[in-house]
């Protein structure tokens, strides 16, 4: 059909979300050193326009609130024509490595995050 396939969207976000952690300084290994885990608890997406193969695509990624023992992803994908072309979002659940039960955000993420919602509010 020459469409990007649907499932690929995943993995898009993926990397968009552990590239906009790692803009804040925190890495996915860092987190995994420390103990933490963050598999998917809920992924949905929202088509408006499709995207084709070999589009250049632009995705936009947004911590929308603060972590508590889950962090909510937002993701929006642009077209090269800065159409919109779906809406997504993920959920994560820290979970601690050794008893697999969740566990609440790490202080330093919380931190790095902190004056970019304090920002947001004025």
């Amino acid at each position: 059909m020459g469409f990007v396939y649907y499932g690929n969207y995943a993995e898009y976000f993926e990397v968009a979300r552990v590239e906009a952690l790692r803009e804040l300084g925190i890495t996915y290994k860092q987190l995994e050193d420390e103990g933490l885990l963050l598999p998917v608890y809920s992924y949905s997406i929202q088509f408006h326009q499709p995207a084709y193969y070999d589009d250049n695509l632009c995705i936009k990624t947004c911590i929308a609130e603060m972590p508590k023992a889950r962090i909510h992803f937002a993701y929006k994908t642009y077209s090269e024509k800065n159409e919109c072309l779906n809406e997504a979002s993920t959920t994560l659940v820290f979970l601690n490595a050794n008893t697999q039960r969740p566990c609440r955000a790490p202080s330093h993420l919380l931190n790095v995050l902190t004056p970019h919602f304090k920002e947001s509010k004025r």
